[in-house]
This record gives C-alpha cells, sequence and structure tokens, in this order.
C-alpha cells in the first residue's frame, strides 16, 4: 500500500528546493495510506500550498512530489482531517492530528512527502 508521509520542518529555508533529497528521519516523518488522500481531495485544493519549494506556490499536495504546507494552512488541513469518520479510531490519522497540532502550536511548515 503506498504511503504519504509527513513532518514538521523545524528550520524552514525559504530558497531551500526541498525534493532535492528524501528525508524523513530528518523530519520526523509518520506515514498514512495514501489512499486515504483521495477521500480528502475536494477539500485539500482549497488549502495554499507550496510544491518543492516556497518559489512554487500552488494549492493541495503533490501526489507524487514533495509540497511545503504553511503554518497558515494547517488549521484548515486539521479541519479537513477532523471531519472524517475515521480520525476518532484510526492510529495513523490521530498521529497525523498530533503533528499537526504540535506544527501549528510551533508556527512550523511541515513537509509532505507523495508517493
Amino acid at each position: 500500500m503506498p504511503n504519504a508521509e509527513f513532518g514538521i520542518i523545524d528550520k524552514f529555508e525559504k530558497n531551500k528546493d526541498y525534493s532535492c533529497n528524501y528525508e524523513p528521519e530528518k523530519y520526523n516523518c509518520i506515514s498514512i495510506n495514501d489512499n486515504i488522500l483521495n477521500e480528502w481531495w475536494s477539500d485539500l485544493t482549497l488549502i495554499k500550498t507550496y510544491f518543492h519549494s516556497y518559489s512554487r506556490p500552488s494549492f493541495a499536495l503533490a501526489r507524487w512530489g514533495v509540497t511545503l504546507i504553511p503554518p497558515e494552512s494547517l488549521k484548515a488541513f486539521y479541519n479537513i482531517i477532523l471531519k472524517d469518520k475515521k480520525s476518532k479510531s484510526s492510529v495513523e490519522l490521530i498521529e497525523l492530528m498530533v503533528l499537526l497540532r504540535k506544527a501549528i502550536e510551533e508556527n512550523k511548515f511541515v513537509i509532505h512527502y507523495g508517493i
């Protein structure tokens, strides 16, 4: 099963291309089944993100690349997960919600590695 990975960027660099290196351990990434993103897709398309680097603004997630989710978009992403009935019982979704809450509290970017 293909997984998407999410982690917190401690020191965000505006000029860095985050797609150059695959570093899930550096960002303490957690994995979720990528298929669940399909269920959220229409809501995700409303969230402002960046693909690969800060110089490439976009929306939603780069499913086969790297997405940078800015602090101002994290609450909306969190609320998408919260609306999902599985968010109360799925360990992977609970872990993702905890990660997002931490990033929100610390005003940090979240990195997403697509499949």
